[in-house]
């Protein structure tokens, strides 16, 4: 464990010890346990942003395709035929 320091307004520190007491934990694991779960929230986009790039998503759909089927089908199996002969071969 690391020792840290941290200035916090005192509803703050009343809130800690009221949870730390309600759960019968220690103050140092709820602010673990509350970090942890800040953490995994903000790993998430935003929903301004989820909203921005769903609607980038719905314009693309909606535009009509540059190739053919057929040629994007080609082009993949020339890039797994690649990977399993050990891919790109450099010049000596």
């Amino acid at each position: 464990m690391v020792k840290v320091t941290f200035s916090l307004d005192e509803d703050t520190v009343q809130q800690l010890r009221r949870t730390a007491n309600r759960m019968g934990k220690a103050q140092s694991q709820v602010v673990r346990d509350a970090v942890a779960d800040y953490a995994s929230r903000t790993d998430r986009l935003p929903e301004q942003e989820r909203l921005r790039l769903l609607g980038v998503l719905d314009r693309l759909q909606g535009l009509a395709p540059t190739r053919s089927g057929k040629s994007v089908d080609a082009e993949l199996a020339a890039i797994r035929e690649s990977r399993r002969a050990g891919g790109r071969k450099r010049a000596s």
